[in-house]
């Protein structure tokens, strides 16, 4: 199999033919981190990321069977306000259906976006991840360079707050509609619920996974571009242990010499 690998400041990239094997390799690497995890931890705390730039990964890591997914306690990452459980773009539904009913977790703790209080449901929930102390974050990159819902406009590199509802821009709610996940923009949720950006990078190791030619503009941006708020996927250059695996689609606006990098 042909794969690039090289880095740009701290963050690691891999480059794998297609979205199936690029899957395969960033559950490869979960498992690897969760088996080390494992050998002195009988709680690992694990956030996952929704969406589709996450569906392969999702299947070939509850398709494995060296994960003792009964040491893992589960988070997500956001969740819109306001929508059913059951709407076919709940983040809650989503998880049910790809991870949550098909693996023996040890508890996994859902963001329930028809909370009456908010406010307290993020002091609930962060309480209970700073219990968790994860070790470990599953993630992706939207269009807008959103990490979670961190879009540019609500992005805060040095958030004083672990958790936040957030008003999502119309290039979020653009790409949520073309994912299929609503009919039109005007029926995304306005807000949701995200995890920040500094709660994201307590974490020490984290698997970002972009697949996709929707994702390529992003993809060179985020490599290429002067860290800022602008694009929030640039800070990901700075985090101490994290990896990027991309397909050919969402690389094909990078120059790739040998291990060499060149996003011109």
């Amino acid at each position: 199999m042909n794969i690039h690998r090289f880095q740009v400041d701290a963050l690691k990239v891999e480059i794998y033919p297609d979205s199936k094997s690029c899957g395969r390799a960033a559950a490869e690497n979960v498992a690897r981190i969760l088996a080390h995890l494992g050998m002195t931890r009988d709680d690992i705390g694990v956030v996952f990321a929704t969406g589709a730039s996450q569906l392969d990964t999702l299947r070939a890591l509850v398709g494995r069977s060296d994960i003792s997914w009964n040491k893992i306690t589960g988070f997500h990452l956001d969740e819109y306000v306001g929508i059913d459980v059951n709407h076919p773009a709940s983040f809650r539904k989503y998880l049910r259906e790809n991870l949550t009913t098909r693996v023996a977790m040890r508890e996994f703790l859902e963001i329930d976006g028809n909370a009456s209080d908010l406010d307290e449901l993020c002091r609930t929930y962060t309480e209970r991840l700073r219990q968790a102390d994860p070790q470990l974050c599953l993630l992706g990159i939207g269009e807008n360079g959103h990490l979670a819902f961190n879009d540019p406009g609500e992005a805060d590199f040095r958030d004083p707050r672990e958790m936040k509802v957030v008003k999502l821009d119309s290039a979020c709610r653009q790409q949520q509609t073309a994912e299929g996940w609503f009919p039109t923009p005007e029926d995304v949720p306005e807000r949701a619920l995200t995890l920040t950006i500094p709660t994201l990078f307590r974490i020490p190791k984290l698997i970002v996974t972009v697949p996709g030619e929707r994702k390529a503009q992003i993809v060179k941006r985020a490599l290429q571009e002067p860290i800022s708020e602008r694009c929030p996927a640039t800070i990901l250059r700075t985090h101490p242990d994290a990896t990027l695996f991309l397909d050919t689609e969402s690389a094909s606006q990078l120059r790739i010499e040998a291990t060499a990098f060149s996003a011109g």
